[in-house]
């Protein structure tokens, strides 16, 4: 005989608490926000999460009537800034402006106390990066093609290189390797400016960078666009076809920029700083100021973007483990 009695008991005592947590949720949000607005961004002043959050900070602490701080946080390729907000309180006062890396290096790293999925809250994508594959003239490398043909004859005879282990630039290229079926030799550095100088002067043969940083490169012949990374071809290179345009499947490897909250955070809250970050992130003058450094403003629903986080951990994920990539 089934005991109903205490079944009943604990699905009202489960029903009662619940309600008891929307209430106090729905009532934080009514007063929100009484006090400043923190953003940590994970990086050093200067990365593009960081011109992100400084360009939206004075628009949204306009709009939401408290100060809205914008704090770096760096170390760990993110994870000590992400590891703050996700152990923050709930309450909307604290929020991380990230990217698609922190996916990346949360599965680089080895006891990283944070999941990228589960403890936070998507509030809204701010915008997106572009990369553009390139290629040395010195390689004699001018197309997609060639650069498949000879990695296939020769498999560790073509060069890449990258800002670091885990670097955009180097989890793109992996996972064009990866659906090509090819092995080149992956040579990081310790930084961009090191990169793109060797890749300029012909020391490595091939590699991915942002499109507004290539496109100017290319333009003067210093090196040759091979394709970009993306699902459309790019304004800044309307000429480039993308990586799927010439065949390979798979390897959309935009970069992109959020806004999250602790997971947690009241619906409300969430939805009231998606709102107003919206609106910003359309202003002429944000996509503008984006657009000088190279970004491309953009926005979302909270659940649009969680589904994007969902699909991007997995896939690098299965990128980073295939290849048995770890931090240095």
């Amino acid at each position: 005989m089934k005991n109903t009695g205490r079944t009943g008991a604990l699905f009202m005592l489960g029903a009662a608490l619940l309600a008891t947590a929307l209430w106090a949720g729905a009532a934080l949000a009514q007063t929100w926000p009484a006090q400043p607005i923190k953003i940590i961004v994970p990086f050093t002043p200067g990365t593009g999460m960081d011109t992100i959050a400084r360009t939206v900070a004075p628009l949204l602490g306009e709009r939401l009537g408290k100060p809205v701080v914008v704090q770096n946080t760096p170390g760990a390729s993110g994870n000590i800034g992400a590891d703050q907000v996700a152990k923050a309180a709930a309450d909307g006062y604290t929020l991380l402006m990230g990217a698609n890396t922190m996916l990346i290096a949360s599965q680089l790293y080895k006891n990283v106390p944070f999941n990228p999925v589960n403890d936070f809250a998507p509030v809204s994508m701010t915008a997106w990066g572009t990369l553009m594959l390139v290629a040395s003239p010195k390689s004699g490398i001018k197309t997609l093609e060639e650069l498949i043909t000879r990695a296939k004859a020769k498999p560790g005879a073509i060069s890449y290189g990258s800002p670091g282990v885990g670097t955009p630039h180097h989890m793109a290229m992996e996972l064009f390797n990866t659906q090509t079926h090819l092995s080149m030799l992956h040579v990081p550095y310790k930084g961009t400016a090191g990169y793109t100088t060797d890749l300029l002067s012909g020391e490595i043969n091939v590699g991915f960078l942002p499109v507004h940083i290539a496109a100017g490169f290319v333009n003067s012949g210093k090196l040759q666009a091979l394709a970009v990374g993306s699902a459309k071809r790019h304004p800044v290179a309307e000429n480039v076809p993308t990586i799927g345009e010439l065949g390979v499947k798979g390897v959309e490897v935009d970069m992109w920029y959020a806004l999250s909250a602790p997971a947690k955070t009241p619906v409300a809250i969430v939805n009231r700083i998606n709102s107003e970050l919206v609106a910003i992130m359309k202003l002429p003058e944000v996509r503008e100021t984006l657009g000088k450094a190279g970004l491309d403003a953009a926005w979302s629903a909270p659940k649009e973007l969680g589904d994007i986080v969902v699909k991007d951990y997995a896939r690098w994920g299965e990128v980073i483990r295939r290849n048995g990539i770890t931090a240095d």
